[in-house]
């Protein structure tokens, strides 16, 4: 008995000191309290990742690699690629939710000629994509400092459409509540263009699973779910038009199109296999995993306390 005890201390023992190794390698360049959230910046070795600590929990926010920035480090990042399957050349792009800035650099390197509009409440945010992850603006690439929802009923009321809109936004715990009701999803269908892709980023671990998913399917009908088995990371991809209920396969949409043959070997290079993309689409049609009498979210009905993804 003692020679166990002796093995569970060792072990203990072993744990913390690889424990303490790990968090010491990592290095903080940047700590600042914005008004919405504590914002961190940290450098472990060539991985660089920006971090909302909220509620004494560490939430990253962006990765990239220092030396090769072009190169994805979240898998859900590559998951919002899916769309590109769907529409490979919005001409329109809208980010909710910036982060670091990494997927509009990625867009931008895959679609130069698109214009790219991102939306982001923390302007503190903006300023650390800015100065520690390289985010890149110009003519095309518009940065605005709004609260999602605004940006998207002024937008409506100048009567602008955007080909592809990205819903990225979280707090540091999860969705802003009032960017997943019924209502705002009716405002962002109507901002899309007549083709026009949606794409959020959901977990599929989130108590609010089948909320979500009756809320979007509510306005959007059937929709693809993109997910894989490595993680909780769960897209939602949704269009004006119905979708079909089986894409093409991939190998007979990159030989009938050659902007996704292009894009096909562009995705490769920054460590994306569109076949595995492809793979990780779902219809609802014939995949819906959710009860048919699952409450929909709404300005009236967003409780606060289902959102708890453990």
């Amino acid at each position: 008995m003692p020679n166990a005890i002796s093995k569970l201390m060792l072990g203990l023992f072993f744990l913390m000191a690889a424990f303490i190794t790990n968090n010491a390698m990592a290095k903080v360049i940047h700590s600042e309290r914005s008004l919405y959230s504590n914002i961190l910046v940290e450098d472990k070795g060539d991985l660089r990742c920006l971090k909302f600590n909220v509620k004494s929990r560490n939430t990253r926010q962006t990765c990239f690699f220092k030396s090769q920035p072009q190169k994805l480090v979240f898998n859900y990042t590559k998951l919002l690629l899916t769309s590109l399957l769907v529409n490979p050349e919005p001409k329109r792009i809208l980010i909710i939710g910036l982060g670091g800035g990494t997927m509009s650099n990625t867009l931008h390197q895959l679609l130069p000629d698109s214009d790219i509009d991102n939306v982001e409440i923390d302007p503190s945010v903006i300023k650390v994509a800015r100065q520690y992850f390289g985010f890149l603006e110009n003519e095309q690439i518009k940065t605005y400092s709004q609260d999602g929802r605004v940006f998207v009923k002024r937008a409506l009321l100048k009567k602008q459409q955007y080909d592809w809109i990205i819903l990225d936004a979280f707090n540091g715990d999860y969705i802003p509540e009032h960017l997943m009701t019924k209502e705002f999803l009716e405002e962002i269908k109507s901002l899309l263009s007549k083709e026009g892709i949606l794409t959020a980023n959901t977990f599929s671990s989130s108590k609010l699973y089948a909320y979500e998913s009756a809320t979007y399917k509510s306005v959007f009908g059937d929709f693809y779910q993109v997910s894989n088995q490595d993680d909780n990371n769960r897209v939602i991809l949704a269009r004006n038009t119905p979708l079909e209920q089986s894409p093409l396969s991939v190998e007979v949409l990159i030989k009938q199109n050659e902007s996704i043959a292009k894009l096909a070997s562009e995705l490769l290079a920054i460590g994306v296999d569109v076949k595995q993309l492809y793979q990780n689409m779902k219809s609802t049609t014939t995949h819906q995993d959710w009860p048919d009498d699952s409450p929909i979210l709404t300005d009236q009905f967003a409780p606060a306390n289902l959102l708890n993804i453990n």
